[in-house]
């Protein structure tokens, strides 16, 4: 086992660290109240963070949740952003320890990684193997388990003040969703005893939500020697070309699973073939290389345009900001072989759709 690191906190809490954070926390958020408000006073506030970490008397903030429904219902918590600049300075020097030991093909949150590559890396073994091995995580957010991840994080860190701050980030999670699943050796209390969660929209909880998955990808490439393996966060898929295989290891799985108080999802985890249409990432996946996007993404971003083109209308919302949204969704389509379909959206001009489109 590689040697835990120690002495980072100072990497971590110090002026010229807490300032380089505070910068990365503001790209592409200048317009935001908070932001604007932090680096307004940026030296002030960045001293004022730097004498409560010294001291060890900084504690989180309060989260702002907001509940959405589309794609699908989920509670994304925003942090104050004089927290969100801590997450930064300790993400920076933490994550790079774990990353070494991450396996290759983990795909959420790493550079160099994120969806498309994941996309392509599923591609390449759907061509490969006759049967997949499809799973995810029920409820895999307000499932994480804190004791079981301030474990993982004393794995690889010594420092004991970083780790105080780990735990203070961890700590002040603000409740999730209630997951009452009973586990070998749990009492009836149990459940409710545990604290567990991490909030949805966190830099810090991207990189919790990757390293206390990390022990399931070298469980399945190193014990299970699974040939071929995608994961982004906890959407996962094995290859194999026998499915009796697969089955074996979904069971091998879930008891790996449960040792760390999670749960496959019952419906969202199953064996298919892999010559037939799949779903992955946000696109449907089709035999020779096709992709389309699913209907529902189509239809959301169809309404969501007309909504920005009310607000635009309204003067409720700057060019620039619809130009961003538009932007980004182009971006994921144009992965997709849907050429025809953004002409036709688009036909109208960048933002005046012709009526039905």
């Amino acid at each position: 086992m590689p040697a835990r690191a120690t002495d980072l906190f100072d990497a971590i809490a110090t002026f010229s660290a807490l300032l380089a954070a505070a910068r990365r926390a503001a790209a592409g958020k200048r317009r935001s109240p908070a932001a604007a408000a932090f680096l307004a006073n940026l030296e002030t506030e960045v001293l004022r963070l730097e004498r409560q970490l010294a001291a060890g008397t900084w504690r989180a903030g309060r989260y702002t949740v907001l509940r959405i429904r589309d794609p699908k219902p989920r509670r994304i918590s925003a942090a104050p952003f004089r927290d969100r600049v801590v997450h930064h300075a300790l993400c920076t020097v933490v994550a790079p320890i774990f990353e070494r030991g991450f396996v290759f093909d983990t795909y959420a949150n790493r550079a160099g990684r994120g969806t498309h590559r994941a996309v392509a890396r599923y591609e390449q073994f759907r061509d490969r193997f006759a049967h997949v091995l499809r799973c995810d995580i029920y409820r895999y957010f307000p499932a994480v388990d804190h004791a079981v991840l301030k474990r993982d994080l004393r794995r690889r860190i010594a420092c004991k003040r970083t780790l105080w701050l780990c735990d203070a980030i961890v700590d002040g999670s603000n409740p999730q969703e209630p997951v009452h699943i009973h586990y070998p050796g749990d009492d009836l209390l149990t459940p409710l005893e545990r604290p567990r969660g991490l909030p949805i929209g966190n830099l810090t909880s991207q990189f919790f939500a990757n390293l206390y998955l990390d022990p399931l990808d070298h469980f399945v490439k190193e014990v299970l020697r699974a040939p071929g393996y995608v994961r982004y966060v906890d959407d996962f898929a094995l290859f194999h070309d026998r499915a009796d295989v697969l089955l074996e290891w979904r069971r091998r799985i879930a008891e790996f699973l449960c040792a760390r108080r999670l749960s496959l999802h019952p419906t969202k985890t199953f064996v298919a073939a892999t010559a037939a249409p799949a779903t992955f990432l946000g696109y449907v996946l089709l035999p020779g290389g096709q992709r389309r996007l699913p209907e529902a993404n189509v239809r959301r971003f169809r309404n969501r345009l007309r909504g920005l083109r009310d607000r635009w209308r309204a003067g409720n919302v700057d060019e620039e900001e619809v130009r961003d949204k538009i932007d980004a969704w182009v971006a994921h389509a144009a992965h997709a072989d849907t050429w025809r379909l953004r002409q036709a959206i688009f036909r109208g001009g960048w933002f005046e759709p012709v009526a039905g489109a």
